[in-house]
């Protein structure tokens, strides 16, 4: 994602430092200084104070210009920790970035051992120094009698491992709270041969962080060599939409009529007929949604006292919404929850006729502007944000006239429809009907199927 640079922000943080840089300056040397770092040449000496000059210039600066300029102060101006860093994080918030939430700071944290880094002390120090403030102002340490924060890595972290845990360094530092870009530009130093120069700690290192951004849909990259060692970059990997769904529509009998009840929150309503639609609205988890989490909601919104009559009540219900002239769609969602009979609690909920695009209009209304594919057979939300649609294709596919006739109209749409789901994070899995027509024959079918779909790494996903 990206954000949006806050330019008067900026323009003020590039204020302070030129300000400081001009007064500085002589007046003869205040045209280089502009020149240096972008800016439009100040107006002439007479009758102007330096100040009068550098702030003339920095005004006349428009604003697209300066994020070119904060890039010229970080590059060759000598700043301050805290210059740098309020500066880089104006500039990169305007940049896309891979949001990190708080906990999968915190698990990652939680998760790393820092005894790699710490074999190379002076290097993990600079490192540290390359994105966070390690030190009070000049005279901060004496005036306050209290350690700095690099005094304090250096005695807990270094001199004495294990008085600190990774997780009390990351909370020291702020990490828990920092600008997104920020975390993820330290997460990336973390595997830098720069300050680990070891290719089998940097892999390790590089696998425990990946277990972790791997359900927000990221992942440090192995992007080419540095010096020989391998070079990492923390990227989208396109799989894994980080994104909980807010509802769930599923198990329909027909098109839903839906309003929003408060469209500033997503919130909607089934207006009529609201019995014929189930509609999920819990937060879905990083480890997906579950049978018995879909089991609970039913029970619960249903007031089923036992949780084995809401199992069995649920299935009915789902399995009532399967169209009765497609056997090879029915014969999977019986098998599927035949082959996981015994793991059923802990297996992926099998979502039967559900809602990924609604529009209130029909296609034929809305005409070549009209989104493809409204509803799927079949959708599962695995660990990671994963999000797998399942499809049994029958004639009406790719045929017209009651299969009399190919349509190669509606494969193309068909394919079109798939081709925007997967560039939205979805995988699309097509059986043909004649595949499930038979029980018998699609039971191994299935069963090898399901058990590469589930027990896929989040590597193998993307």
């Amino acid at each position: 994602m990206s954000g949006q640079t806050d330019l008067v922000q900026l323009r003020t943080l590039i204020d302070h430092v030129f300000s400081m840089r001009a007064q500085a300056s002589g007046h003869r040397d205040l045209p280089a200084l502009c020149d240096r770092l972008g800016l439009p040449q100040p107006p002439p000496q007479e009758g102007n104070t330096k100040a009068q000059r550098a702030d003339a210039s920095l005004a006349a600066c428009p604003d697209r210009d300066l994020p070119a300029v904060a890039e010229a102060v970080l590059a060759g101006e000598a700043l301050t920790a805290h210059e740098r860093n309020d500066l880089q994080d104006a500039l990169w918030a305007g940049r896309p970035h891979i949001p990190i939430p708080a906990r999968t700071r915190r698990e990652l944290a939680q998760d790393l051992d820092l005894g790699d880094h710490i074999r190379y002390a002076e290097r993990f120090m600079a490192l540290l120094d390359s994105v966070w403030v390690l030190d009070h102002d000049v005279f901060g340490e004496w005036a306050t009698n209290q350690p700095s924060l690099r005094s304090n890595i250096e005695r807990h972290i270094i001199r004495f491992p294990g008085d600190w845990s990774a997780e009390t360094l990351f909370e020291e530092l702020g990490a828990f709270e920092a600008p997104h870009p920020r975390f993820g530009r330290f997460l990336e130093q973390l595997a830098s041969a720069a300050f680990l120069p070891d290719e089998p700690a940097q892999r390790t290192y590089v696998e425990m962080a990946n277990r972790h951004l791997q359900p927000l849909g990221a992942q440090l990259r192995h992007d080419g060599e540095q010096d020989g060692y391998p070079l990492f970059h923390l990227v989208g990997n396109g799989r894994g939409t980080g994104r909980g769904p807010r509802n769930l529509i599923f198990a329909t009998l027909g098109k839903p009529d839906i309003r929003f009840t408060s469209a500033l929150d997503n919130d909607i309503e089934i207006a009529e007929r609201a019995d014929q639609v189930l509609v999920y609205d819990r937060p879905v988890g990083k480890d997906g949604l579950r049978w018995h989490e879909l089991r609970a909601w039913w029970q619960e919104t249903r007031q089923i006292p036992q949780g084995e009559d809401a199992g069995k009540t649920l299935y009915d219900r789902m399995e009532a919404c399967l169209p009765s002239n497609s056997p090879g769609q029915r014969n999977l969602f019986w098998l599927y929850h035949r082959i996981y009979r015994d793991q059923l609690d802990d297996a992926p909920a099998l979502l039967p006729e559900i809602w990924i695009h609604w529009d209130p209009k029909s296609v034929r209304v809305r005409g070549d502007n009209a989104l493809k594919n409204l509803r799927m057979d079949f959708l599962m939300l695995l660990p990671g944000g994963y999000r797998v649609v399942l499809e049994v294709d029958g004639l009406q596919h790719y045929t017209r006239s009651n299969g009399a006739e190919p349509d190669s109209g509606r494969y193309a749409a068909t394919m079109a429809g798939d081709r925007d789901l997967t560039l939205r994070g979805y995988e699309v899995f097509r059986f043909g009907h004649d595949e499930l027509r038979d029980r018998n024959r699609a039971h191994p079918l299935l069963t090898d199927f399901f058990q590469q779909l589930l027990n896929r790494s989040p590597q193998q996903r993307t």
